[in-house]
């Protein structure tokens, strides 16, 4: 049977996994071994995270809005209600923005969900 020399091939996966472990602490940088395990935990946090970051935005936005609502006699659930009775499509985000940025804008969108 023919040797194989894959050496060239193994570096070149090492390498690859040392490079997403760049910045690790301890021998997590520079161990094959534990870069492996500290990836496989670092992966699926990091997936669960983006899972987490739209909750807490959308959190964020409600909180955002509830209060602008407020200011202009609205419970945040009414005034949600409101504008949908009356086909605005902006969603949340924008809304938030409006409410945070541009409060004269977000009190005639108020008045319009009202009237």
């Amino acid at each position: 049977m023919v040797r194989v020399k894959r050496g060239v091939v193994a570096h070149k996966k090492r390498e690859k996994l040392l490079r997403h472990v760049k910045g690790f602490m301890w021998g997590r940088k520079s161990k094959e071994r534990l870069a492996r395990e500290a990836l496989l935990h670092a992966w699926s946090h990091a997936y669960r995270g983006r899972k987490l970051r739209k909750r807490n935005f959308r959190r964020l936005w409600n909180i955002k809005i509830g209060a602008a609502a407020r200011e202009n006699n609205f419970s945040y659930n009414g005034f949600i209600a409101a504008l949908k009775k009356k086909g605005v499509a902006l969603d949340r985000k924008i809304l938030a923005e409006l409410a945070a940025d541009h409060p004269l804008l977000f009190k005639k969108i108020a008045e319009f969900a009202r009237g």
